[in-house]
């Protein structure tokens, strides 16, 4: 069984999929940190060096490589699902979660985080809230395209980490 976590950047893909991964004695891997494993760079230097679209390749080709692996929770970057046939190989192959988060809270979680992530850097609050609601705008075509869609802000973390694995 595989399990393919998908949603902006801030929706807890991260947290939620080591928490899942634990407790059902899968392996977790994060695409980006995957990435960032082979490419012996950060995604940030890879933006800067490389750009945007070898990184969505880079995103692809590590999700084929990751796609026969068995008894996995992958946390995907929030745009994987949206480049290539990424969403299609997904369905295919394991169960898709789309943890939705509005806008609004996205913001909010994106604006105090330290960690550092290439297309929302120097936002102000307001201009970061405006472009989530643009990317998700286009990216909820994609994610709602998943085998199960959970409202993190309805759901408690364990609500959240038995619905995903039950539902």
């Amino acid at each position: 069984m595989k399990i393919f976590l998908i949603g902006y950047m801030g929706s807890g893909k991260t947290t939620i999929g080591k928490r899942l991964a634990w407790q059902t004695g899968f392996d977790f891997v994060d695409t980006d940190s995957f990435i960032e494993m082979q490419q012996g760079m950060t995604i940030s230097e890879i933006f800067a060096q490389k750009g945007e679209a070898a990184f969505r390749e880079m995103e692809h080709k590590a999700l084929l490589d990751l796609q026969i692996r068995e008894f996995t929770v992958t946390s995907t970057g929030g745009g994987l699902p949206c480049h290539n046939d990424n969403m299609d190989l997904m369905l295919a192959c394991g169960k898709v979660v789309y943890l939705k988060t509005s806008p609004q809270e996205l913001a909010r979680r994106l604006f105090r985080s330290h960690k550092e992530r290439p297309l929302i850097k120097g936002k102000t609050k307001y201009e970061l809230q405006q472009y989530i609601a643009e990317q998700l705008a286009v990216r909820e075509t994609f994610y709602n395209r998943a085998n199960a869609v959970l409202d993190t802000e309805k759901y408690s973390m364990e609500e959240v980490l038995n619905l995903v694995f039950n539902d």
